[in-house]
């Protein structure tokens, strides 16, 4: 009789919950696991729920983790913005990756993995460097050193917040500052270079 009622309060979850729930479901077996060693049906025991249900909802392992890679993205602009990726994006992108820290791993590790999802992954790295160039060009000159700050600082940024979540989320209250450390580091080495070419 427990169980009967276990999937009848399944059942009466609205849809965009059950959705919800099982993103949230998916993406922990994913980061635990892998998108190659991560079955339908370990999302579905993951969720509580049956294999069935995630078709009503996915069509697909790849539809479901696309959908977990939008989630995520979509988290993270709320957070982070599109545009502007100056000192004060970097708490918020913290504060993104501690509030979904599995989220962030797929995002930023993981999906870049699977070819099937490099495409998705590239434009996003695509743009996060346009949007550095953008962005450096207030501090830098043009040239090779501006391109080489602009493509290395974002890949620098999200590996220092996944290295921050994989040491345990030590110090909460500096770790933006600390990774905001490294970003100046990096203008800095491309300001150097300034220096060395106008000497």
């Amino acid at each position: 009789m427990p169980a009967a009622r276990d999937r009848d309060a399944v059942r009466r979850l609205p849809r965009a919950e059950r959705r919800e729930q099982i993103l949230t479901a998916a993406t922990r077996a994913f980061a635990r696991n892998g998108y190659a060693d991560t079955g339908l049906d370990d999302v579905a025991a993951e969720a509580g729920v049956t294999r069935v249900l995630l078709y009503r909802h996915f069509d697909s392992k790849s539809d479901l983790y696309r959908a977990l890679l939008d989630r995520a993205c979509t988290r993270l602009a709320e957070r982070v913005g599109t545009d502007d990726f100056q000192d004060d994006a970097i708490p918020g992108l913290v504060d993104a990756a501690a509030k979904d820290p599995d989220g962030f791993r797929l995002l930023f590790r993981f999906a870049a993995r699977e070819r099937e999802f490099r495409e998705f992954t590239d434009t996003l790295a695509t743009a996060a460097v346009e949007v550095a160039a953008r962005n450096l060009a207030k501090q830098l000159p043009s040239g090779p050193w501006l391109d080489w700050a602009a493509r290395l600082i974002p890949a620098a940024t999200t590996e220092a917040v996944i290295a921050w979540l994989d040491a345990g989320q030590p110090d909460p209250d500096t770790a933006s500052e600390r990774i905001r450390a490294v970003v100046h580091g990096i203008i800095d080495a491309g300001t150097v270079g300034k220096a060395a070419t106008s000497s």
